[in-house]
């Protein structure tokens, strides 16, 4: 895990950087920074009205005496594309967008949860309890 996660911290900005400069080749650098900031008010804009979204069902599940299993991978799913939209860069922001729109969210969401089963039962994560 910790290799795949070094290489996405190597990889994922070179790639960054090599479409950044293209697009800037295309429209020009000025235009190209202006999209990024662009990009990045709108999307830390969306993140809050979605995450503030989350938050309230999660308060109503809550008051209903309901667990709020989905709206907590809502959450983490709306808290990852903040952090994708918020990181310079078009292809982030494309991670980020997918992540907040709740419709194309559906379809991460099902995958989380697909891996969370995996791991819970290949067991690979497990909760250690010190007794005194």
């Amino acid at each position: 895990m910790f290799r795949i996660l070094l290489a996405l911290i190597i990889i994922v900005p070179a790639i960054e950087i090599a479409v950044l400069i293209w697009v800037g080749s295309y429209i020009g650098a000025g235009w190209t920074f202006a999209l990024i900031l662009a990009t990045g008010v709108f999307g830390a804009w969306f993140a809050k009205r979605e995450g503030a979204q989350v938050i309230r069902l999660a308060q109503v599940q809550l008051q209903n005496r309901d667990m709020p299993s989905e709206v907590i991978i809502d959450g983490i799913c709306v808290l990852a594309g903040g952090i994708f939209l918020l990181a310079p860069g078009f292809i982030t922001d494309l991670f980020g967008f997918i992540l907040l729109i709740p419709f194309t969210r559906s379809f991460f969401k099902a995958w989380l949860k697909l891996w969370f089963g995996n791991v819970l039962r290949k067991r690979t994560v497990g909760l250690f309890i010190k007794r005194r």
